[in-house]
């Protein structure tokens, strides 16, 4: 039998916020890629070495984690007022599918510096030194994202004095704000109530508030679920009959907000909505040692992604953080303490992080104009991906 040379395709690798992911400018795409569809999906699978049974993705580029197994495809954007348009992809580890149902918070922090990279920005619009408001239209929720971007010489400034728990070394601050962070799904309460009666069968009735706001999410108590919302990722993560439990809130949740229209379409729905458990502040020791004091911060929070604790907290999960704390009445404010915020400093596995929304209640109904909070990227690699050009074939 004979085989095809790979595919070399151009691509970049790039660590945003708290995540890594493989970015592409659309153009640089086989054109059979530039499309939505099952060529594309399978591009993006073998990048990142998926599906892979023994979950370790060895033959591609992806971390054998949610926070590392994602691709992103940016192009000249398609409406005015923007620069660019943003479509990203969860990949999953061991199925194959992307799951393009929403956005990724953190890897949207890399976005405005790929795309100056690119020249996928009019170079009329950037500063020789100073910040850059890159415009990106998020493709997968049809939301803004504005990124002010550090600009040195002309270059795009990587390096740094800004810390972000959860990754290592410090780095230059880039300040997104989601603009209309409600998620394009629906509206910002699906239910239109603050707390809802998630029957969950196996688990019994939870309370839970269900939000759409930077990505569909489900907030429960920690307590509720038996947690004290300082778990650390060995403490779930290990536990398969915890991780099944958790899913089944998480697919009850869907299947509540809308999103789903029966359980089993939860399996291809894993991306979203995020599950996240919330607790009132308590001392604990983060992942790198780190000991967080209660008195620093608001509220704990944890959440799952891909089925799995993540190490730190979701960019899209934290725009609901943020958003929920600030509606009075949500179990996301209760555990804060109740009251009406602008900012609310939360505990996460790896830390702490500061995000802020500002809500109003108009016309019977809660919304929230932006939330803001500050990541930071660098390109960690830059060149072409080898592709077996056998996987593509269908």
């Amino acid at each position: 039998m004979a085989y095809l040379a790979q595919l070399r395709v151009p691509a970049t690798y790039m660590r945003g916020g708290t995540s890594k992911g493989i970015f592409f400018n659309l153009a640089d795409l086989p054109a059979a890629a530039q499309q939505p569809g099952p060529f594309r999906d399978a591009l993006l699978l073998r990048v990142l070495g998926s599906p892979d049974p023994y979950g370790k993705q060895i033959d591609g580029l992806g971390n054998a984690s949610s926070s590392t197994s994602k691709a992103v495809i940016l192009a000249k954007a398609s409406r005015s007022g923007f620069d660019v348009d943003y479509l990203f992809g969860q990949v999953s580890i061991d199925k194959a599918f992307v799951d393009w149902s929403g956005n990724c918070g953190n890897l949207s922090a890399a976005v405005g510096a790929f795309a100056i990279h690119a020249g996928l920005v009019d170079p009329a619009r950037l500063p020789s030194n100073g910040l850059a408001e890159v415009r990106i239209w998020q493709a997968n929720i049809q939301k803004a994202i504005i990124a002010k971007v550090p600009i040195t010489d002309g270059q795009v400034q990587e390096t740094g004095d800004f810390e972000l728990d959860g990754v290592t070394f410090p780095a230059a601050e880039i300040e997104l704000a989601f603009v209309d962070p409600a998620d394009g799904e629906g509206a910002l309460f699906p239910s239109g109530r603050l707390v809802d009666q998630l029957e969950v069968p196996g688990v019994g009735t939870l309370e839970a508030t269900l939000i759409n706001a930077g990505i569909p999410t489900v907030f429960v108590r920690a307590g509720d679920i038996g947690y004290s919302g300082t778990e650390l990722q060995e403490a779930i993560n290990t536990d398969a009959e915890a991780l099944a439990r958790l899913e089944a809130i998480r697919a009850q949740g869907a299947l509540q907000m809308g999103l789903i229209q029966n359980l089993a379409e939860a399996a291809q729905r894993q991306h979203t909505p995020k599950l996240a458990f919330v607790a009132p502040p308590a001392s604990y020791q983060a992942s790198s040692g780190k000991q967080v004091a209660a008195a620093d911060i608001d509220l704990l929070v944890r959440a799952m992604s891909m089925g799995k604790l993540h190490h730190a907290m979701m960019g899209t999960a934290a725009v609901a953080i943020a958003t929920a704390a600030a509606i009075p009445g949500t179990l996301v404010s209760e555990a804060a303490g109740g009251g009406e915020r602008q900012a609310v400093r939360f505990g996460h596995p790896s830390g702490t992080l500061r995000v802020g929304a500002g809500a109003q209640y108009l016309d019977g109904q809660w919304t929230v104009t932006q939330a803001v909070m500050s990541r930071s990227a660098r390109i960690l690699m830059e060149g072409w991906v080898r592709v077996p050009q056998e996987a593509l074939e269908a």
